[in-house]
């Protein structure tokens, strides 16, 4: 069935989670760090299910590497592929700090170890750290109500060869955006990130330059952000593969549930001709989310923001991020 009739007839809201005004897709503004410095323009995303995330950060556009034969990289591109930032993790709130553990990762370490203490007014979501390293501005990216689907990503099989391409990740609808992450078919291979060398991922591209059995069970992974619509497709905007850029998410027929209803099935026929199946675990289905940009406040606060906005609104205008 198409993934629209799935949600419309098996809407399944996950019964704990995140406060709704976390849920949708954010872009960092900026992030400033204790020494005084700020970011203002890597790309940095934030898609958040129920009860896990979906994260990429890459450079600027005209800094991100293009797509080409994995034998005619430089190093200098290995390089930069090797500090591309793409994962999903189940993440658990406390009610003042958001914690995330299990990652599935394209980084073989994490390079974002503490916990983020969140509190948002209007689309701006501020996430401090406990140990005052730095401060993150997210903005809230504008979309109309829709759907809300979470679905965690248990394995993706060729069904042609019965071989494993991807293990771990998962799959975020949010209204107009979407984010699909496929980790490595040997699990293995993203745990445990806290135990591993520092930049060993980059370190073993670069290491690997003209060799394509090398580099390619290295980039076997994926974490893809994309614009669009349920009724039209999802186009990808920002990834981690080059060669994704610009292509559809994922087909949006061909999904079912297991026998017993509790996974999602997605069977699917890839761009090489392959028969394929992904098996997700449920996080949540909800066919209507809405991403105000507006939070609550007191009738005291509305009436001075009223009284004073001759001067207080001035100026004023949305602001969803400074990524260039």
């Amino acid at each position: 069935m198409h993934l629209l009739e799935l949600i419309k007839h098996h809407a399944t809201q996950a019964q704990n989670g995140v406060p709704d005004w976390m849920l949708g897709y954010y872009k960092r503004s900026a992030i400033s760090f204790a020494d005084g410095t700020t970011d203002i323009a890597t790309h940095v995303c934030w898609l958040q299910s129920r009860n896990f995330t979906i994260d990429l950060r890459l450079p600027i556009n005209n800094q991100q590497v293009s797509a080409k034969p994995l034998e005619q990289y430089t190093e200098n591109e290995l390089r930069t592929l090797g500090n591309y930032e793409g994962w999903e993790a189940p993440c658990e709130w406390d009610g003042t700090a958001l914690s995330w553990l299990n990652d599935t990762s394209l980084q073989y370490h994490n390079r974002w170890t503490e916990p983020g203490i969140l509190h948002r007014i209007g689309n701006c979501m501020i996430e401090l750290c406990p140990s005052n390293a730095y401060v993150e501005d997210w903005r809230l990216q504008p979309s109309g109500p829709g759907p809300l689907v979470g679905l965690r990503l248990i394995d993706d099989t060729c069904l042609d060869s019965n071989s494993v391409l991807h293990r771990g990740g998962g799959l975020i609808v949010c209204g107009d955006y979407a984010a699909l992450v496929l980790g490595r078919p040997d699990s293995q291979a993203d745990a445990g990130h806290s135990a591993q060398p520092a930049n060993q991922f980059r370190e073993a591209l670069v290491a690997a330059q003209g060799n394509t059995s090398a580099l390619k069970p290295l980039l076997q992974f994926e974490t893809s952000v994309a614009h669009g619509s349920l009724s039209d497709g999802y186009k990808i905007q920002l990834t981690t593969c080059p060669h994704r850029n610009g292509q559809s998410l994922l087909p949006l027929d061909g999904f079912e549930f297991d026998e017993i209803g509790q996974q999602v099935l997605h069977r699917f026929t890839d761009e090489h001709g392959r028969a394929r199946l992904r098996r997700f675990s449920i996080d949540t289905i909800e066919a209507d989310c809405h991403y105000s940009q507006a939070t609550p406040t007191t009738h005291d606060a509305k009436s001075w923001l009223s009284q004073e906005a001759e001067t207080l609104t001035r100026y004023t205008q949305p602001l969803f991020s400074h990524s260039l």
